[in-house]
């Protein structure tokens, strides 16, 4: 995506239309922004509940968003007829393993999700090799990292490290949307994501890894090194999450996941960057811990 052609101007100004076209545009942008952070402060008051009170309230949460989220992909990717019931009791079983058990027991879990998911298909009218397919990435691309935050919170200061990462996702997502609408030219991945742009997600990037580095400063058990290593990996996963659920949207032929946020999407849309970066993060933390 090259520069835009200068307009046309009337000497050397812009012509009315195009100044009203301009503040229209800015309008616009201003209106999308606040709605995205009105959208955010409750997700945002929930979160801190959830992660906060950690232990099965925690999981427990997890698990009704991981619902939420198996549903919206089932239904993006209904033509395959995927198992339903097989995939929510999967995720449910995965999370549970990972606050009664470790990591060994997430593992165990999921692959004893597999002859479930196989029987309960063989219930449906229509199942397949497709079906069983989006069920088991269901598993994979929600359940498998949603499992690993709950891993994450019991581990030292995980909670606190649950936080960081979440900053530093929702502060990167923030920094790509504004410094692509305000420098972005060069498309990231045009046939995925038109608006996406290398200046944004640069923008993104460095946005995310100074958010973990601010939020490290509160925490005088995390050692700025750390802190720049957390933010790193956690910067530079979280924009592929965004771009894998694109491509599954784009491949669904879609807009939106969901409707759980209104015109904001649905849960997929808010959670999209963050199944990634947990995953980053709890590794990262485990290594560092």
């Amino acid at each position: 995506m090259g520069a835009d052609p200068p307009a046309p101007r009337r000497g050397g100004r812009r012509l009315p239309s195009q100044r009203r076209a301009t503040r229209a545009a800015r309008r616009n942008q201003g209106s999308e922004l606040l709605a995205r952070v009105l959208v955010a402060i409750p997700a945002i008051a929930f979160a801190l509940f959830i992660v906060n009170r950690g232990g099965w309230i925690f999981t427990v949460a997890l698990i009704v968003l991981g619902v939420a989220c198996l549903g919206e992909l089932f239904t993006m990717l209904r033509h395959g007829h995927p198992v339903r019931l097989g995939g929510f009791l999967g995720l449910a079983g995965m999370l549970v393993a990972a606050q009664a058990g470790d990591a060994e027991d997430v593992l165990l879990a999921m692959a004893a999700a597999v002859p479930v998911i196989f029987l309960l298909g063989l219930t449906q009218p229509k199942m397949g090799a497709p079906g069983l397919s989006v069920t088991a990435l269901g598993l994979v691309w929600i359940g498998l990292p949603l499992a690993h935050a709950v891993l994450l919170r019991e581990l030292p200061h995980g909670d606190a490290i649950i936080i960081d990462v979440l900053v530093g996702t929702f502060v990167g997502d923030t920094g790509a949307y504004l410094g692509g609408r305000a420098f972005g030219r060069r498309p990231l991945a045009p046939r995925i994501s038109p608006n996406k742009t290398v200046e944004g997600w640069l923008i993104g990037v460095a946005a995310g890894i100074a958010g973990v580095w601010f939020a490290g400063l509160y925490q005088d058990w995390l050692s700025g090194t750390q802190a720049l290593l957390l933010g790193v990996a956690v910067a530079l996963v979280a924009p592929l999450g965004d771009l894998f659920e694109s491509y599954i949207k784009r491949d669904a032929g879609v807009k939106d996941s969901g409707r759980l946020f209104g015109a904001h999407g649905g849960a997929l849309d808010r959670l999209d960057a963050v199944l990634f970066a947990a995953v980053a993060g709890y590794y990262v933390w485990s290594a560092m811990a």
